[in-house]
């Protein structure tokens, strides 16, 4: 009994071990994505003073992705984690450095910045599910929660470090060095990722079968799967509404704060929203989550939708500054809950599908909300809280009229709609007991 008990804690060991430089490596690859991502929403919202193409920025960063990924799914539990995440740096990579020729050629245009996020767009939609599962390969159960922490602990890092290494790198080595950087960054990756084996994966059910079919046959599995769950099926439901409202006000938060702010307070709020996102990482790491994932998941919707209303009340920095951290430091707290359902009770061998097909219905939300965001600021609640505006001599009295402030109406309206989504949600039995319900695989 005793080697047994010693024999688990030593595989606990080695799985976690072995998933720290995988990790270690993304997240290299992240921040330099994340530095160019910055400098480049600067610029294009600079350039062209345009809500509407920043938000197409956005959109075409994610659009690709809703399209791709019921059959990146499907190759995720047919091949190797560790390749299709290789094969996805490496092509990312070379966009990259295509961006950087362009750049240093002199003829840069928005378009190019469009097609370029919609390569990077198709290869993380192959990556990132083949990340999470290999996560379930890697790692014992109890210990998802953790390592699910340190996957947003990254992102964490990312918003933290990027906007002030952006604002550095601008200022000493231009949007070129920039670029280049982030494609060393995809160099490391590589390397970390070659030196690492996985275990191998389990074969989908039809994947000894060849030919379109196939293909389909499993991508329609993996659906029937999710529709014999209503607890996963509404899970995913509830992350596709909360992506739409997060997704609204996202692409907004630039605008907002440029409205009664400079580009340096910009970076530093960003920061402290990584902060809190760090913080909310760092927190799950060590606490390992609750045994009610989803209890964790309706509390922090209603906390976050709290501090989007705050958000958007008043044109204070400090305000928002608070607002945002603890609106961020909720973040990995929701996100790590819904992954952590999802690998605890989704077969290992349609891991990679569920997550494609959940990550198809969430994101197909964000292109929506991308354009309706732009839309709605420019043509309905700016000229709402216009200082002679319909609602300038009520609302406005209260939150404030001129630039900005129908931004800040939107951040209300979406911080009210989270709140109500996450009522609404607890009230439907299957996903308020979906892991009571459903077994651990």
């Amino acid at each position: 009994m005793v080697e047994e008990n010693y024999a688990k804690q030593r595989s606990t060991i080695n799985g976690i071990w072995v998933f720290i430089p995988i990790w270690f490596g993304q997240l290299v690859s992240v921040i330099g994505s994340g530095v160019t991502a910055f400098a480049l929403g600067i610029w294009v919202y600079q350039q062209t003073g345009s809500v509407t193409n920043l938000a197409l920025t956005s959109l075409s960063a994610t659009l690709p992705s809703v399209i791709i990924s019921p059959i990146a799914g499907v190759f995720v539990d047919r091949w190797n984690r560790k390749w299709i995440m290789l094969i996805s740096d490496l092509i990312a990579g070379l966009t990259t450095g295509l961006l950087a020729l362009i750049l240093f050629v002199g003829n840069l245009e928005i378009w190019h910045i469009y097609l370029v996020t919609a390569v990077h767009s198709i290869c993380t939609t192959f990556q990132e599910p083949a990340y999470m599962t290999a996560m379930t390969l890697l790692v014992p159960k109890q210990h998802l929660a953790r390592v699910n922490g340190l996957l947003y602990l990254g992102e964490s890092m990312t918003r933290m470090i990027c906007p002030m290494l952006a604002g550095v790198l601008i200022a000493s080595v231009k949007i070129q060095g920039i670029i280049l950087f982030d494609l060393a960054t995809f160099v490391f990756a590589l390397i970390t990722l070659l030196y690492i084996r996985f275990p191998k994966p389990k074969i989908a059910d039809h994947a000894n079968v060849m030919g379109k079919s196939s293909l389909l046959i499993e991508v329609a599995d993996g659906w029937r799967y999710i529709k014999a769950k209503p607890g996963i099926l509404g899970l995913i439901v509830l992350t596709a509404v909360t992506n739409f409202i997060f997704g609204t006000v996202g692409v907004l938060s630039i605008p907002l704060v440029i409205s009664f702010a400079s580009v340096t307070v910009v970076g530093i709020l960003t920061s402290i929203s990584g902060s809190g996102m760090l913080f909310g990482s760092l927190t799950v790491s060590i606490w390992g989550g609750s045994q009610r994932s989803i209890n964790n998941l309706f509390c922090f919707m209603l906390l976050n939708g709290l501090c989007l209303a705050f958000i958007g009340l008043k044109s204070n920095v400090w305000l928002v500054g608070v607002a945002a951290f603890i609106f961020f430091f909720g973040l990995p707290i929701i996100n790590s809950s819904i992954n952590v359902i999802l690998q605890r009770k989704v077969m290992a061998n349609v891991q990679g599908r569920v997550f494609a097909l959940t990550a198809m219905i969430s994101k197909s939300c964000l292109p929506l909300a991308y354009l309706v965001a732009g839309s709605l600021a420019d043509n309905v609640f700016k000229p709402l809280m216009a200082p002679s505006g319909p609602l300038a001599g009520s609302l406005g009295q209260i939150i404030g009229v001129g630039p900005g402030r129908g931004i800040g109406l939107m951040f209300i309206v979406m911080g009210m709609l989270t709140m109500i989504a996450a009522i609404l949600a607890y009230q439907y039995r299957p996903l308020r007991l979906v892991e009571k319900d459903l077994p651990d695989i």
